[in-house]
């Protein structure tokens, strides 16, 4: 989420896998505690069944689709990247959206016909909106598009980047709807679905061939900075493998390229021995719409393991830290845990606990990474498939613990932060005394995670359906992935 220098909520998740890319491993394995035990073995609670939970679960979901239907424009489908302190439109959060919709359908919070009618402006105005290289008056080019989007015009806001990863979140809600909307008067629907991920030319943004490049701006050309590292960008080369248009497809080698540095994340952890990154969105991103359990590339057989359980193990790390606690933050414990990308109360450097600690306004924090006490429940929300017998606790604890601080009429608010009881004036959200921080927006890109991730774990729906398109399997095929439901 990193807009014009002058946006008060630039940050971060690009700059800080760039400099995760740049750094390697060594930043990611600093930490000395404990991470936890394995899947099997002692130390993790049963899952928690009973219709007290799927209560609970089924008001976070209608709460945070009704996020995404209330806030996401019905014209063209421009999704705020934030809500209620509206600042622009995020190209990721309409593909959150498109998502959202199809999961509104299947839970019966909308009607096909409603959730059609607004899946199919939101494509309309994609394909017809200008494309092309002038610094002003388009939304994209070469068939991606710009993160953020001007809320009035639908245009470029500011000088924000063409963003490869964003595209592609985008990309994905966008093959969700081709396959979804199956039915006899939902054609144009599959029709400009398919036109709007074939024009999007992959192959041009490999300008340091054949890893892809971050981004774009037609002032000053590519980013610096390319998709090396293990991180959300394998759905950026999955989706640029699967295109049917081989003038504008990634080929293997783009895949080798990304993997062969995979080895350089990998860290030896005993039995949470995993690739490392920081954030949980890294682990989250990709999983939202393709089902990784039984598919394996090379280096996961190499490992005995797929991504799936990967994501698993650095669920269970980050719940494992939080109890471990090594800063001593007011909050932390087995059902209080979440490091991510997310908004925080500001820049400050304050003394905590009789030492200088170092607060951050919208930031990325992680374990072994930049940690001020900022929990955020995208990060137990989004990881809901791959370790529910923590991440279920984790939610109904936060909920009954903060109350409506966090929880409010679209789910949970962004982030809080128990530590943070300071007479200071926050960049974002607002301080209550004797409780801490709390944000008072809701982020796109962090909801979408939760809904969807919910869903996932509840019936599959949107791994199922995007099992069957045939640009995601042909991603994966291409990147060498076999086994599961490949077969």
């Amino acid at each position: 989420m990193d807009g014009a220098d002058s946006n008060p909520f630039r940050l971060g998740r690009r700059t800080f896998l760039a400099g995760a890319a740049t750094l390697g491993a060594a930043s990611c394995t600093r930490l000395k505690v404990a991470l936890g035990p394995l899947p099997g073995e002692q130390g993790l609670p049963p899952v928690p069944r009973g219709a007290a939970v799927e209560r609970f679960l089924d008001d976070v979901q209608l709460r945070t689709f009704n996020y995404f239907w209330n806030t996401t424009e019905e014209r063209r489908g421009l999704a705020p990247d934030r809500f209620p302190n509206v600042t622009f439109s995020s190209i990721a959060a309409m593909g959150f959206a498109l998502t959202a919709f199809v999961i509104g359908v299947e839970r019966g919070f909308v009607s096909r016909a409603d959730a059609a009618k607004r899946t199919l402006a939101m494509l309309r105005w994609l394909v017809s909106a200008r494309q092309g290289d002038d610094p002003a008056a388009t939304v994209g080019y070469r068939g991606f598009f710009y993160h953020f989007l001007d809320n009035t015009s639908g245009l470029r806001f500011e000088k924000t980047e063409l963003s490869t990863v964003d595209t592609a979140l985008l990309m994905a809600g966008v093959l969700l709807a081709q396959s979804y909307f199956d039915a006899k008067g939902e054609g144009e629907i599959r029709t400009i679905a398919d036109r709007l991920y074939r024009r999007v030319d992959w192959r041009w943004a490999m300008t340091r061939a054949p890893v892809v490049s971050m981004g774009w701006t037609p002032e000053a050309g590519f980013i610096a900075y390319d998709w090396v590292a293990y991180n959300e960008a394998m759905l950026v080369y999955l989706l640029g493998l699967g295109s049917p248009e081989p003038e504008r497809a990634l080929d293997r080698a783009s895949w080798d390229a990304w993997s062969v540095r995979l080895a350089t994340y990998w860290t030896d952890s005993g039995s949470l021995s995993m690739l490392r990154f920081p954030p949980m969105f890294g682990h989250q991103y990709s999983h939202v719409w393709i089902d990784f359990r039984g598919i394996q590339d090379e280096f996961m057989r190499s490992k005995g393991i797929d991504y799936f359980e990967n994501s698993r193990r650095a669920t269970i790390a980050q719940r494992s830290y939080a109890m471990a606690n090594p800063y001593g933050w007011r909050g932390y414990g087995p059902d209080e845990w979440g490091l991510t990308a997310c908004d925080g109360p500001g820049g400050f450097n304050i003394d905590v606990l009789g030492e200088p600690r170092s607060f951050r306004s919208y930031s990325a924090r992680g374990v072994g990474a930049f940690d001020d006490g900022t929990i955020a429940p995208t990060a137990a929300g989004g990881s809901m498939p791959f370790a529910p017998e923590i991440c279920i606790p984790a939610l109904m604890t936060m909920r009954a613990r903060h109350g409506d601080a966090l929880y409010g009429a679209y789910g949970f608010y962004d982030a809080y932060n128990p530590t943070f009881d300071f007479d200071q004036r926050v960049t974002h959200g607002k301080v209550t005394a004797g409780k801490g921080w709390y944000d008072t927006d809701w982020i796109g890109i962090d909801q979408g995670p939760i809904l969807a991730m919910i869903e996932n774990y509840r019936t599959g729906l949107v791994w199922r359906i995007m099992a069957r398109n045939p640009n995601i399997r042909r991603g994966l095929t291409r990147a060498g992935f076999t086994g599961g439901w490949l077969g």
